[in-house]
Parts: structure tokens; C-alpha cells; sequence
């Protein structure tokens, strides 16, 4: 057996293995996602904390995430690949996309993490440092330049005849090396989240010992917990994929090399399959590894979307008995407010 054909051979693996794994992955992301938004926009008890916040910006981040990583899946069963190396275009934008909002979904579980040890700390100048308006101001600033800098980085990148589309710039070659892969991209934070969900989970188990109502007690160490298990799964599923990047802006394969070159595609297709999970894993992280939120979840679905659709659709009068309604509002919000 020649090795054009065993090239060949791997090359199509790779290939069915992106399209298949990439459709998974989007049938769940997009399922967890709008779930996740649900619970956090619908729940008072989610209105406002600034955790949540976070979680929220994550979730509209993951879910815009899916799409592009969709349309990788799509272009990949039309030419084989995702077609970066055939359109100048759409190997810029590819870029732009991928890392605004890899970079925002890094970073919203970076600040999730710091309010949480913020949020939870015995002293109560830095439990009052952080608030909501802030915390808004805070991820808009940030966002913004996220957008700027993908703008400006994405935008180095052009086709080479062998290597496809790659940063041509020396400059930002460096950059990419030693500051954005390793760094602003991976190391920083990993090493960010890591520490405050840490620091976070030792505050909330001295959190008994303080004078605090019972639903600021039970909802403290419920979003804790939930910070820290996603911070857990993003590190194991995004420093195998942060290394491989750096490896290969540093040693780009060519095409000239058909068995060398098929390894690697095979190889970045399983590291890109496991980086995307991260992207969808974390409703169904909190849904499992969280009572408290399977129940929250269970309320929205049933007592508010269910209730919602059933009045849309069966055109009920809710001028009918005005008294027992405000009644059962006022107990839906007390049910909220405990779940």
C-alpha cells in the first residue's frame, strides 16, 4: 500500500471525524446554551448577581461559537477542509470570529471566578468593592477590546501555496508565539481561574460561620461549586489544543509533505474536537454536579416556559379570576426567590 493512498486514507478520516464530531458538538452547544440562558435571564434569583452576569455573556459567546464552528463542519464535507486556504476572505474572518470569542469565553469564566472570591470574602469592604454596574462596565470595556485586538490579529493572516492560510507577518509571529498562545490566550487564564475559584471555594466553606439570610447562603455556594467545576473542565480541555497552536504557528506543516501533513490535520481535528467541548459542556457540567440547578431548571422549563407556551397557544383569557392570578404570581415569585 503506497503512502499517498495511506495519506489519502487519514486525510478522509480526519475529515469524517470533523463533520461528525462537529455536529455533536453543535446539537448539544446550542441545546445547553439557550437552557443556560433561560435559567440565568428567567430566574429573579439570577437577576442580579454579577456571576451570573458572566455566565450569561459566556453563554451568548458559546452560542455564537457553535455557528462559526458549524460553518467549519459545512465548508469541511463541501471541500475536504474548512476552506480557510482557498478564501482570503473567510481565512481572515475565520480567525476574527474563533478567537473573539474563544478569548470573551475565557475571560467571562476568568471574572466569574474573581467575583466569586470577591462575592464571598469575609471582609466586607471587598465583598462591597465589586458590584453589578461595574461588573458591566468591566466586561464592555473588555469585550470591546477583544474585538479590536482579534481585528488587528486576524487580520495578518494570509494563503501560502503549501501551508494555507497562516500568519505571514514576522512580527506577529513572535507575538502569536510568546505572548498571545502562551500567555494571554492560555497560561493567564488558566492561571487566573484557577487561583480566585480556588480562593472562592475556601471562602464559601467558612460562609457557615457568617450572619448571612439562608438564600444568600445557599445561592453563594451553589454558583462556587459551579465556578469551579468549569474552571476544572476548561483547563483539561483547553491546554492540549493551546499547545498545539503554538507548535504549529512555529513549525507549519506543508502540503508538500502528504504523510506528515495528514497526521497533523488528523491530529488537530481530535485537539479542535476536545477544545469545542468546552464551549458546550457547561450547562450540562452545572446540570449534573448541581442539585440546586437541575431543580432551577425544572422550574423555568415547567412553571414559566410550559405556562407561557400554553397560554400562547391555547389563547387562555387571563382576565378570568384576577385575584387567584396575582395569588399564584406571588407565589411563583416566592418560589423563585427559594428555589
Amino acid at each position: 500500500m503506497s503512502s499517498s493512498s495511506i495519506s489519502d486514507g487519514i486525510l478522509s478520516f480526519a475529515t469524517q471525524y470533523s463533520i461528525y464530531t462537529g455536529c455533536i458538538t453543535f446539537s448539544f452547544g446550542v441545546i445547553g446554551n439557550v437552557l443556560n440562558l433561560l435559567v440565568f435571564t428567567q430566574l429573579k434569583l439570577f437577576r442580579t448577581n454579577r456571576c451570573a452576569f458572566y455566565i450569561t455573556i459566556e453563554s451568548i459567546t458559546n452560542f455564537i461559537y457553535q455557528f462559526v464552528s458549524i460553518s467549519l463542519t459545512v465548508l469541511t464535507s463541501i471541500y475536504g477542509d474548512d476552506a480557510t486556504g482557498r478564501f482570503l476572505i473567510w481565512c481572515k474572518l475565520r480567525y476574527i470570529l474563533a478567537q473573539t470569542c474563544a478569548l470573551t469565553n475565557f475571560y467571562m469564566i476568568c471574572f466569574s471566578a474573581v467575583d466569586q472570591f470577591f462575592s464571598t470574602n469575609h471582609r466586607l469592604n471587598l465583598r462591597q468593592m465589586c458590584t453589578l454596574k461595574l461588573g458591566r462596565y468591566f466586561a464592555f470595556i473588555f469585550i470591546c477590546f477583544v474585538i479590536i485586538h482579534s481585528i488587528v490579529l486576524g487580520s495578518s493572516y494570509d494563503i501560502k501555496p503549501t501551508l494555507g492560510c497562516v500568519l505571514s507577518n514576522y512580527v506577529w509571529v513572535q507575538y502569536s508565539t510568546y505572548f498571545f498562545n502562551p500567555i494571554l490566550y492560555g497560561f493567564l487564564p488558566i492561571v487566573i481561574a484557577s487561583t480566585f475559584s480556588i480562593l472562592g471555594y475556601r471562602n464559601v466553606r467558612r460562609i457557615v460561620r457568617r450572619q448571612l439570610p439562608i438564600v444568600r447562603r445557599k445561592l453563594d455556594k451553589q454558583i462556587t461549586a459551579m465556578v469551579l467545576i468549569r474552571v476544572i473542565a476548561f483547563v483539561c480541555l483547553t491546554l492540549p489544543n493551546n499547545a498545539y497552536r503554538i507548535y504549529v504557528i512555529n513549525f507549519p506543516i506543508s502540503r508538500s509533505m502528504p504523510m506528515v501533513y495528514a497526521v497533523g490535520r488528523l491530529l488537530q481535528a481530535i485537539l479542535l474536537s476536545v477544545n469545542n467541548i468546552n464551549y458546550m459542556i457547561s450547562f450540562y457540567i452545572f446540570i449534573v454536579f448541581s442539585s440546586r440547578f437541575r431543580r432551577q431548571v425544572k422550574f423555568v422549563l415547567v412553571k414559566k416556559c410550559w405556562q407561557r407556551w400554553k397560554y400562547w397557544c391555547c389563547h387562555i383569557n387571563n382576565r378570568i379570576e384576577p385575584d387567584n392570578n396575582v395569588v399564584a404570581h406571588n407565589s411563583q415569585t416566592e418560589s423563585d426567590e427559594n428555589i
